[in-house]
Protein backbone atom coordinates (compact mmCIF):
# COMPACT_ATOMS: atom_id res chain seq x y z
CA UNK A 1 0.00 0.00 0.00
CA UNK A 2 1.49 3.28 -0.98
CA UNK A 3 0.49 5.99 1.65
CA UNK A 4 0.03 9.82 0.36
CA UNK A 5 -0.84 12.88 1.89
CA UNK A 6 -2.58 15.05 -1.50
CA UNK A 7 -4.74 13.98 -3.80
CA UNK A 8 -2.20 15.62 -6.07
CA UNK A 9 0.33 13.04 -5.17
CA UNK A 10 -2.00 9.94 -6.87
CA UNK A 11 -0.73 10.04 -10.40
CA UNK A 12 -3.31 7.86 -11.40
CA UNK A 13 -1.61 7.57 -15.08
CA UNK A 14 -5.25 7.43 -16.98
CA UNK A 15 -6.61 4.50 -14.60
CA UNK A 16 -9.99 4.57 -13.31
CA UNK A 17 -9.93 5.60 -9.23
CA UNK A 18 -12.49 3.67 -6.66
CA UNK A 19 -12.29 5.56 -3.49
CA UNK A 20 -13.37 4.80 -0.22
CA UNK A 21 -13.78 7.77 2.38
CA UNK A 22 -14.21 7.79 6.38
CA UNK A 23 -12.48 7.94 9.49
CA UNK A 24 -12.34 4.21 9.92
CA UNK A 25 -11.49 4.06 13.33
CA UNK A 26 -10.74 0.69 14.07
CA UNK A 27 -11.43 -0.59 10.63
CA UNK A 28 -14.12 -2.86 11.89
CA UNK A 29 -16.91 -5.24 9.95
CA UNK A 30 -18.75 -2.44 8.60
CA UNK A 31 -15.46 -0.12 7.42
CA UNK A 32 -14.23 -3.57 5.86
CA UNK A 33 -17.61 -3.94 3.47
CA UNK A 34 -16.66 -0.40 2.59
CA UNK A 35 -13.37 -1.19 1.41
CA UNK A 36 -13.91 -4.21 -0.16
CA UNK A 37 -17.09 -2.75 -2.30
CA UNK A 38 -14.23 -0.56 -3.13
CA UNK A 39 -11.31 -3.16 -3.91
CA UNK A 40 -13.75 -4.94 -6.08
CA UNK A 41 -15.06 -1.55 -8.32
CA UNK A 42 -11.09 -1.26 -8.77
CA UNK A 43 -10.69 -4.61 -9.86
CA UNK A 44 -13.67 -4.79 -12.17
CA UNK A 45 -12.58 -1.79 -13.80
CA UNK A 46 -8.95 -2.16 -13.94
CA UNK A 47 -8.80 0.73 -11.53
CA UNK A 48 -7.21 2.00 -8.73
CA UNK A 49 -8.51 0.99 -4.99
CA UNK A 50 -7.93 4.40 -2.79
CA UNK A 51 -8.63 4.60 0.53
CA UNK A 52 -9.29 8.63 2.07
CA UNK A 53 -8.73 9.03 5.74
CA UNK A 54 -7.56 11.78 8.20
CA UNK A 55 -4.95 12.05 10.27
CA UNK A 56 -6.90 12.97 13.52
CA UNK A 57 -10.54 12.43 14.32
CA UNK A 58 -12.36 15.37 13.05
CA UNK A 59 -13.67 15.94 16.08
CA UNK A 60 -9.93 17.48 17.65
CA UNK A 61 -10.94 20.41 15.71
CA UNK A 62 -14.83 21.23 15.55
CA UNK A 63 -15.83 19.72 18.49
CA UNK A 64 -12.93 19.17 21.05
CA UNK A 65 -14.74 18.49 23.95
CA UNK A 66 -17.12 15.69 22.30
CA UNK A 67 -13.53 13.46 20.55
CA UNK A 68 -14.36 10.26 21.46
CA UNK A 69 -11.82 7.90 23.12
CA UNK A 70 -10.16 6.16 19.54
CA UNK A 71 -9.83 2.28 19.09
CA UNK A 72 -6.74 2.41 17.50
CA UNK A 73 -4.15 4.84 16.95
CA UNK A 74 -2.94 5.65 13.64
CA UNK A 75 -0.38 3.47 12.64
CA UNK A 76 -2.28 0.16 14.40
CA UNK A 77 -5.22 1.43 11.62
CA UNK A 78 -3.51 2.48 8.71
CA UNK A 79 -1.98 -1.39 9.17
CA UNK A 80 -5.11 -2.64 9.14
CA UNK A 81 -6.23 -0.67 6.20
CA UNK A 82 -3.45 -2.30 4.57
CA UNK A 83 -3.91 -5.51 5.08
CA UNK A 84 -7.31 -5.51 2.98
CA UNK A 85 -5.50 -4.72 0.28
CA UNK A 86 -5.85 -1.52 -0.96
CA UNK A 87 -3.62 0.29 -3.60
CA UNK A 88 -3.09 3.59 -2.35
CA UNK A 89 -3.71 5.31 1.23
CA UNK A 90 -4.82 9.24 0.94
CA UNK A 91 -4.06 10.38 4.52
CA UNK A 92 -4.96 13.87 4.94
CA UNK A 93 -4.19 16.44 7.37
CA UNK A 94 -7.63 17.67 9.09
CA UNK A 95 -6.98 20.87 10.62
CA UNK A 96 -9.07 24.36 10.49
CA UNK A 97 -8.48 25.56 6.98
CA UNK A 98 -10.16 21.76 5.75
CA UNK A 99 -12.68 21.97 8.15
CA UNK A 100 -14.42 24.89 6.70
CA UNK A 101 -14.99 23.13 3.43
CA UNK A 102 -18.33 22.51 2.34
CA UNK A 103 -19.20 19.03 1.07
CA UNK A 104 -19.63 19.88 -2.52
CA UNK A 105 -16.35 22.22 -2.46
CA UNK A 106 -14.71 18.89 -0.68
CA UNK A 107 -15.68 16.69 -3.77
CA UNK A 108 -15.38 18.91 -6.62
CA UNK A 109 -11.85 19.52 -5.42
CA UNK A 110 -10.80 16.03 -4.97
CA UNK A 111 -12.20 14.86 -8.69
CA UNK A 112 -10.32 17.96 -10.25
CA UNK A 113 -6.94 16.60 -8.23
CA UNK A 114 -8.00 13.07 -8.75
CA UNK A 115 -8.79 12.99 -12.03
CA UNK A 116 -11.57 10.71 -13.01
CA UNK A 117 -13.34 8.55 -10.58
CA UNK A 118 -15.39 5.97 -11.26
CA UNK A 119 -17.00 4.77 -7.80
CA UNK A 120 -16.95 6.79 -4.49
CA UNK A 121 -18.04 4.40 -1.75
CA UNK A 122 -19.17 5.65 1.85
CA UNK A 123 -21.57 4.21 4.75
CA UNK A 124 -24.97 4.88 4.42
CA UNK A 125 -25.30 7.38 7.39
CA UNK A 126 -21.74 9.86 6.14
CA UNK A 127 -21.65 13.15 6.66
CA UNK A 128 -18.47 15.23 5.87
CA UNK A 129 -17.97 19.27 5.27
CA UNK A 130 -18.27 22.39 7.14
CA UNK A 131 -21.55 22.13 9.30
CA UNK A 132 -21.62 18.62 8.09
CA UNK A 133 -23.37 19.65 4.61
CA UNK A 134 -22.35 16.66 2.79
CA UNK A 135 -24.17 13.11 3.06
CA UNK A 136 -24.88 10.25 0.27
CA UNK A 137 -27.76 11.95 -0.85
CA UNK A 138 -25.18 15.25 -2.02
CA UNK A 139 -23.01 12.67 -3.54
CA UNK A 140 -25.43 10.63 -5.38
CA UNK A 141 -26.64 14.11 -6.89
CA UNK A 142 -22.60 15.23 -7.92
CA UNK A 143 -21.96 11.38 -8.89
CA UNK A 144 -24.79 11.79 -11.39
CA UNK A 145 -23.20 15.61 -12.65
CA UNK A 146 -19.55 14.37 -13.05
CA UNK A 147 -20.19 10.96 -13.35
CA UNK A 148 -19.15 8.76 -10.44
CA UNK A 149 -21.26 5.86 -9.18
CA UNK A 150 -21.77 6.05 -5.19
CA UNK A 151 -22.53 3.16 -2.83
CA UNK A 152 -23.73 4.10 0.40
CA UNK A 153 -23.24 0.78 2.47
CA UNK A 154 -25.93 -0.12 5.13
CA UNK A 155 -24.47 -0.87 8.52
CA UNK A 156 -23.67 -4.26 9.12
CA UNK A 157 -25.51 -5.74 11.77
CA UNK A 158 -24.29 -8.21 14.58
CA UNK A 159 -26.84 -9.33 17.54
CA UNK A 160 -29.29 -7.76 15.81
CA UNK A 161 -27.47 -4.34 16.66
CA UNK A 162 -25.04 -2.18 14.19
CA UNK A 163 -21.99 -2.62 14.12
CA UNK A 164 -20.18 0.60 14.91
CA UNK A 165 -17.11 2.37 17.04
CA UNK A 166 -19.33 3.47 19.32
CA UNK A 167 -20.53 0.15 20.05
CA UNK A 168 -16.85 -1.06 19.81
CA UNK A 169 -15.80 1.66 22.40
CA UNK A 170 -18.46 0.30 25.22
CA UNK A 171 -17.81 -3.09 24.37
CA UNK A 172 -13.82 -2.48 25.54
CA UNK A 173 -14.73 -0.23 28.56
CA UNK A 174 -17.31 -2.86 30.34
CA UNK A 175 -14.33 -5.84 29.58
CA UNK A 176 -16.25 -7.53 26.76
CA UNK A 177 -13.14 -7.59 24.77
CA UNK A 178 -14.20 -11.08 22.75
CA UNK A 179 -17.50 -9.24 21.83
CA UNK A 180 -15.58 -5.99 20.61
CA UNK A 181 -13.19 -8.53 18.77
CA UNK A 182 -16.10 -10.16 16.38
CA UNK A 183 -17.27 -6.47 15.70
CA UNK A 184 -13.82 -5.61 14.59
CA UNK A 185 -13.24 -8.72 12.45
CA UNK A 186 -10.37 -9.81 14.47
CA UNK A 187 -8.68 -9.89 17.58
CA UNK A 188 -8.62 -7.05 19.68
CA UNK A 189 -6.31 -5.58 20.56
CA UNK A 190 -3.84 -2.54 22.17
CA UNK A 191 -1.79 -0.79 20.75
CA UNK A 192 0.75 1.90 21.33
CA UNK A 193 4.37 3.26 21.38
CA UNK A 194 6.53 2.53 24.34
CA UNK A 195 7.79 5.43 26.28
CA UNK A 196 10.23 6.06 29.45
CA UNK A 197 8.82 5.45 32.87
CA UNK A 198 10.04 6.16 36.10
CA UNK A 199 11.87 2.77 36.67
CA UNK A 200 10.16 1.44 39.47
CA UNK A 201 9.09 -1.54 37.86
CA UNK A 202 13.00 -2.36 37.26
CA UNK A 203 13.82 -1.39 40.95
CA UNK A 204 11.50 -3.93 42.20
CA UNK A 205 12.82 -6.80 40.10
CA UNK A 206 10.07 -6.52 37.27
CA UNK A 207 11.29 -3.91 34.27
CA UNK A 208 8.16 -2.75 31.85
CA UNK A 209 8.08 -1.35 28.70
CA UNK A 210 5.36 1.74 29.47
CA UNK A 211 2.82 2.57 26.72
CA UNK A 212 1.71 5.61 24.95
CA UNK A 213 -2.21 5.06 25.33
CA UNK A 214 -3.67 8.78 25.70
CA UNK A 215 -6.39 9.51 23.65
CA UNK A 216 -7.41 5.60 23.63
CA UNK A 217 -10.47 3.41 24.41
CA UNK A 218 -8.81 1.24 27.71
CA UNK A 219 -10.34 -2.01 29.08
CA UNK A 220 -11.02 -2.10 32.65
CA UNK A 221 -8.40 -1.38 35.02
CA UNK A 222 -6.41 -4.62 36.88
CA UNK A 223 -3.62 -7.29 35.81
CA UNK A 224 -3.72 -9.41 32.75
CA UNK A 225 -2.01 -12.00 30.94
CA UNK A 226 -1.45 -11.19 27.46
CA UNK A 227 0.82 -11.55 24.61
CA UNK A 228 2.86 -8.40 23.17
CA UNK A 229 3.92 -7.88 19.85
CA UNK A 230 7.28 -6.04 18.95
CA UNK A 231 8.65 -5.87 15.65
CA UNK A 232 7.35 -9.32 14.58
CA UNK A 233 8.56 -10.87 17.45
CA UNK A 234 5.89 -12.42 20.01
CA UNK A 235 6.29 -12.65 23.91
CA UNK A 236 4.12 -13.81 26.72
CA UNK A 237 3.71 -11.12 29.17
CA UNK A 238 1.67 -9.79 32.06
CA UNK A 239 -0.35 -6.07 31.71
CA UNK A 240 -0.99 -3.50 34.63
CA UNK A 241 -3.85 -0.77 33.46
CA UNK A 242 -4.30 1.64 36.67
CA UNK A 243 -3.16 4.40 38.50
CA UNK A 244 -0.86 2.57 41.18
CA UNK A 245 -2.19 2.90 44.62
CA UNK A 246 0.60 1.50 46.57
CA UNK A 247 2.71 4.63 45.82
CA UNK A 248 0.48 7.32 47.00
CA UNK A 249 0.77 9.61 44.76
CA UNK A 250 -1.25 13.04 45.01
CA UNK A 251 -2.22 13.14 41.74
CA UNK A 252 -2.32 9.73 40.48
CA UNK A 253 -1.64 9.11 36.81
CA UNK A 254 -3.12 6.42 34.73
CA UNK A 255 -0.36 4.15 33.42
CA UNK A 256 -0.46 0.80 31.18
CA UNK A 257 2.62 -1.13 31.41
CA UNK A 258 3.94 -5.01 30.55
CA UNK A 259 5.99 -6.81 32.15
CA UNK A 260 7.83 -9.22 29.16
CA UNK A 261 8.43 -12.52 30.37
CA UNK A 262 11.88 -13.64 29.83
CA UNK A 263 12.64 -11.01 27.72
CA UNK A 264 15.56 -8.57 27.94
CA UNK A 265 16.32 -5.71 25.61
CA UNK A 266 15.51 -2.15 24.85
CA UNK A 267 11.72 -1.11 23.82
CA UNK A 268 11.87 2.81 23.87
CA UNK A 269 10.59 4.34 20.69
CA UNK A 270 9.13 0.86 19.59
CA UNK A 271 5.33 -0.09 18.83
CA UNK A 272 4.20 -3.00 21.13
CA UNK A 273 0.36 -4.55 20.44
CA UNK A 274 -0.92 -6.49 23.32
CA UNK A 275 -3.30 -9.33 22.62
CA UNK A 276 -5.17 -10.14 25.77
CA UNK A 277 -5.36 -13.60 27.24
CA UNK A 278 -6.94 -13.32 30.23
CA UNK A 279 -7.74 -10.77 33.69
CA UNK A 280 -5.85 -12.16 36.51
CA UNK A 281 -7.18 -9.52 38.98
CA UNK A 282 -8.11 -6.15 40.10
CA UNK A 283 -5.70 -3.58 40.80
CA UNK A 284 -4.88 -3.30 44.73
CA UNK A 285 -3.38 -0.50 47.39
CA UNK A 286 -0.88 -2.70 48.86
CA UNK A 287 0.73 -1.87 52.41
CA UNK A 288 4.26 -1.67 51.20
CA UNK A 289 6.34 -2.10 48.30
CA UNK A 290 7.22 -5.34 49.19
CA UNK A 291 3.60 -6.65 49.47
CA UNK A 292 3.47 -5.10 45.81
CA UNK A 293 6.78 -6.95 44.66
CA UNK A 294 5.32 -10.48 45.90
CA UNK A 295 1.89 -9.82 44.45
CA UNK A 296 3.93 -8.77 40.95
CA UNK A 297 5.95 -12.61 41.50
CA UNK A 298 2.66 -14.27 42.11
CA UNK A 299 0.96 -12.58 39.00
CA UNK A 300 4.00 -13.63 36.65
CA UNK A 301 3.15 -17.38 38.00
CA UNK A 302 -0.62 -17.20 37.61
CA UNK A 303 0.19 -16.06 33.82
CA UNK A 304 2.39 -18.83 33.07
CA UNK A 305 -0.34 -20.91 34.61
CA UNK A 306 -2.44 -19.59 31.98
CA UNK A 307 -0.28 -19.97 29.18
Amino acid sequence: MRTIHSANELRAGGRKVCLAIGFFDGVHLGHQQIIRQTISDARQHEGLAVVLTFDRHPNVVVAPAKVPPLIYPLPRKLRAIEGLGVDNLLLLHFDREFSQQTGEDFVKRLVREIGPIQSLCVGSNFVFGHKRSGNVELLKRLGAELRFVVHGMAAVSLDGKAVSSTRIREAIARGDLDGAGQMLGRTYSLSGKVIPGDGVGRKLGFPTANLEVAGLALPPGGVYAIHAEVEGQAFRAVLNIGHRPTRNQPAPVLHVEAHLLDFTGDLYGKDLEVVFVDRLRDEKKFNSMDELRDQIGRDIEAARDRF
